[in-house]
């Protein structure tokens, strides 16, 4: 449907025929997109639209379902959030299949990973092991030296300091801001501790994080409007499929929240 030359059916191509795309669209750098070339790639395989959305949409619900009902979360009282170019075409089917209650667009949903790197703090890691087990004779000074370090190599950073410590025997870590609070993690994390049983370090950790000099706040305003489905809403940087039997209602933020409007 993009025009350029390809016969193998797309999900794009489904989309379209489907109607959950508007064919009347300029995409930048494609134009409008040809829904005769998708009907003509869908038919020479011998599938229509629906089976391909059925398919697609089935895969997306059980990777859902892996960070969920499979660690024993219920998502039926939870919202998905919706991003990136296509993510809101198939977010009102995964949200009705899981029986979830809302779907959530953000502002700028097309390009959010892009904005996530945009508003990110620069940040510059050292990890540095410690060989000495639970002879913490001259930790402090090698802590001040690592966060030194990393202060050096992220000038105007906030540094933060952490250990990586764990019972004698043990096989795995835990980090913590120093030895004296191990005890009360590892009572957190597993539910008991061990008091009096020697704790050693393994690694010493620093960290330099500087703010982004972009706020996300400082950035304009996206205005949207609510409707009601069955509609195509057709963003700048992505396309939202609202179903019959959901709405779509603009929220302070600048995100679309969608919910079943027959509920």
């Amino acid at each position: 449907c993009y025009g350029w030359g390809g016969e193998e059916p797309t999900v794009t191509d489904a989309n379209l025929v489907a109607g959950h795309l508007d064919p009347d669209a300029e995409l930048p750098g494609i134009g409008r997109l040809d829904r005769d070339a998708a009907e003509r790639a869908l038919a020479r395989v011998g599938v229509t639209a629906d089976d391909v959305l059925a398919v697609v949409d089935a895969a997306m619900e059980e990777a859902v379902r892996a960070v969920s009902v499979a660690r024993g979360v219920d998502p039926s009282g939870l919202a998905l959030v919706a991003f990136g170019g296509a993510g809101p075409l198939h977010a009102c089917a995964i949200a009705d299949a899981l029986d979830m209650a809302a779907v959530v667009v953000p502002a700028r949903a097309g390009v959010l990973s892009a904005l996530g790197c945009l508003g990110a703090p620069r940040q510059h890691d050292l990890v540095r092991s410690w060989p000495h087990g639970t002879d913490l004779d001259g930790l402090d000074r090698a802590l001040a030296d690592l966060a030194a370090e990393a202060a050096a190599a992220l000038p105007g950073a906030e540094v933060a300091t952490a250990l990586e410590c764990r019972y004698v025997g043990q096989s795995y870590e835990i980090r913590v801001p120093t030895v004296a609070d191990f005890a009360e993690a590892h009572r957190r994390r597993n539910g008991f501790s061990r008091p009096g049983a020697p704790v050693e370090v393994i690694a010493l950790r620093a960290t330099a994080r500087l703010a982004s000099p972009v706020a996300m706040d400082d950035l304009p305003a996206v205005a949207r409007t609510g409707v009601v489905g069955s509609a195509v809403i057709a963003e700048p940087d992505c396309t939202i499929w609202v179903p019959a039997g959901w709405e779509a209602v603009a929220h302070p933020s600048g995100a679309l929240v969608l919910t079943r409007s027959d509920r």
